[in-house]
Parts: C-alpha cells; structure tokens; sequence
C-alpha cells in the first residue's frame, strides 16, 4: 500500500482556464465545491467524495469538478 501511495500524485487540472474558474467559484462559496447546490462539509474542497476515490489504489481521474487530477504515475 505504501509503494502505491509514494506513486500517486494529486495535480491540478493542466487546463488554467478549468482550474481560474473553479478557484473563482471556491471563493464566491466559502471553500464549498462550486459544482455542487449543498453547502455541506462533504463538499468543501477536497471534497470527501475525492477523498475517497484517491484512496482506491486502481482510481485515476479527476475530481467532480475537475480541479484535482490523480495519476498513478509521475
């Protein structure tokens, strides 16, 4: 489990345009996932549903909002 934790990595979305706008709707919400209508502690950035795709070693891909991406590679 270690050895596949030291591989994972959590990146921002290479898109600047994706990663401003989500950042501009982060401040608007009060740290709240901009994509999601219920202000509740599960949906403040890193949200808890990401929280949990990143601990499934085999999970690759973005967060709903797509401002974090996890790669099992460098």
């Amino acid at each position: 489990m270690k050895k596949e934790m030291a591989n994972m990595k959590i990146k921002l979305n290479p898109d600047q345009k994706v990663v401003n706008t989500i950042r501009e709707g982060l401040k608007r919400t009060g740290g709240y996932c901009p994509c999601r209508l219920e202000h509740t502690e599960e949906n403040r950035c890193m949200c808890q549903e990401f929280k949990d795709q990143i601990a499934d070693p085999d999970f690759e891909g973005y967060c709903h909002c797509m401002l974090y991406y996890k790669s099992l590679k460098d």
